[in-house]
């Protein structure tokens, strides 16, 4: 059996575009890009979905909660789901918000931290060291309602997929543009529909299987 951890935000969760800042909903579980994933690969592969919405790289968000820390929930999930054998990390999306003041290459280098404390926390303890693959979100819009929120936003996550493949290849791990095969939603530019997460979890499983061997 090989276990595979999907390390996300709100995209992972399975969040639907948004209307409005007040509507919240999440597709089904079978038509989110894990669970794609996991029926795509089949009986010999265990997929652990782990998205959670305004999760960033390594911030702590002051004004939705310290818990939005990919850094420090990535060695919880490790003790808790190990051992693992693959991660999926796409990540960068929320790091985007005006409140962060980060651009491209701080988002790539955040994501090498994350990397870099993962094969921490699987080699002092023994654990198996998983593959990794990084992926690269799409490029967001930046719609009328979202305010000041993302203000410049998507001038910068244009160059999100090249700084993360730069520091793919820095840290030897696969690597993913989600941007190549999927857009974002232009109800509200951050998030994907039905059909965009079936997309995306075909291109992964292919990654997936190739690392998987």
């Amino acid at each position: 059996m090989t276990t595979v951890l999907c390390f996300g935000d709100s995209n992972t969760h399975g969040t639907k575009p948004l209307p409005a800042p007040e509507m919240v909903e999440r597709h089904g579980r079978e038509s989110r890009w894990p669970a794609v994933m996991a029926a795509e690969l089949g009986a010999g592969f265990r997929v652990i979905e782990e998205g959670l919405p305004g999760r960033t790289t390594v911030h702590d968000d002051p004004i939705e909660g310290a818990h939005m820390n990919g850094l420090t929930a990535l060695p919880i999930l490790v003790g808790s789901h190990s051992p693992l054998d693959l991660v999926v990390i796409m990540l960068g999306t929320n790091d985007l918000k005006t409140r962060f003041s980060v651009g491209p290459s701080d988002i790539a280098t955040s994501l090498e931290r994350l990397v870099t404390m993962l094969r921490f926390y699987c080699t002092a303890p023994g654990r198996t060291v998983p593959k990794v693959l990084l992926v690269a979100p799409p490029p967001i819009q930046e719609v009328d309602w979202l305010g000041e929120k993302l203000i410049g936003g998507r001038a910068k996550s244009l160059g999100l997929a090249a700084a993360i493949r730069a520091s793919a290849e820095r840290l030897d791990v696969a690597f993913l543009d989600a941007g190549t095969h999927i857009e974002v939603s232009p109800i509200d530019g951050l998030h994907y529909d039905a059909a965009t997460h079936r997309t995306l979890g075909l291109a992964i499983t292919a990654a997936v299987r190739e690392l998987a061997g």
